[in-house]
């Protein structure tokens, strides 16, 4: 049955959507307050929750898209939906994994990885949704799931460092992008699997075999017009962006420094 239900239209960067982001930023900001005084090991506790909490939800919200009747209908074009690519393997959602073993094992390049990719990612699926996505009520179950699992994923890997577990430093910066290009290989490699076997014949996770209309992507395909090889500008974005945030961290951290002596 299709959807009937006009309140609350979200898209990008109207009311709706802003009024999302708020409450989420809000949610970020008291958590980091209350978990200022709180050892790392309670801090750890809580991002690991929220991730399994997270998780949780990023399933019961897959089933209610797989009885979507509009959700198949809008997402023709890459086949409907196949619990086979449905799967936390996107570049935003495999931080719901990634982010508590980051943690728990205090590893800087997956902590890194996390902090940097999983909000930038997350962020690029609520500003540039692919279809079904954009244009309905936030109160439809699948929109209350995909920008609920986003927004919490962007929360959880900011809480990294305003929970004051990590602090990015510039020698990250090439271990990451390197991290990142062979995380985005291997998943190219289950794409090619999924599709070959015939398993999902649209599998296309990191968006590594098709753009699905995002601009961006759109723009490096006539660059590049091959398959995961037309990321690799993406890659050299995200130093940029490492790069510019990292500087914040280094300047704000050294004003800091100065003003407590």
């Amino acid at each position: 049955m299709l959807s009937t239900d006009n309140s609350f239209i979200m898209e990008p960067f109207n009311g709706t959507f802003f009024v999302v982001l708020f409450i989420f930023i809000a949610i970020l900001v008291i958590a980091s307050l209350v978990m200022r005084n709180k050892s790392d090991t309670a801090k750890r506790v809580v991002i690991v929750t929220a991730c399994v909490i997270t998780l949780i939800g990023f399933f019961v919200y897959k089933h209610f898209l797989s009885i979507d009747a509009e959700f198949a209908v809008a997402n023709q074009a890459m086949g409907g939906f196949n619990w086979w690519g449905e799967l936390p393997l996107q570049l935003c959602n495999i931080n719901m994994i990634l982010i508590p073993i980051a943690v728990l094992t205090k590893k800087r390049p997956l902590l890194c990885f996390c902090f940097f990719v999983g909000p930038l990612g997350a962020l690029m699926a609520v500003l540039m949704p692919t279809a079904g996505f954009s244009g309905y009520s936030i109160l439809l179950p699948r929109m209350l799931g995909y920008y609920g699992t986003h927004m919490a994923i962007i929360i959880e890997a900011l809480a990294i460092v305003t929970f004051g577990l990590f602090r990015p430093r510039f020698r990250d910066i090439p271990k990451t992008c390197a991290a990142v290009f062979l995380i985005a290989l291997v998943i190219f490699v289950i794409n090619v699997i999924l599709r070959t076997t015939g398993i999902n014949p649209k599998a296309n996770y990191f968006f590594a075999m098709e753009t699905e209309g995002n601009p961006l992507l759109e723009i490096f395909r006539k660059i590049i017009p091959l398959p995961f090889l037309y990321l690799i500008p993406c890659v050299a974005i995200l130093a940029v962006y490492m790069a510019v945030i990292t500087t914040f961290f280094t300047v704000f951290g050294r004003k800091k420094a100065e003003d407590a002596q």
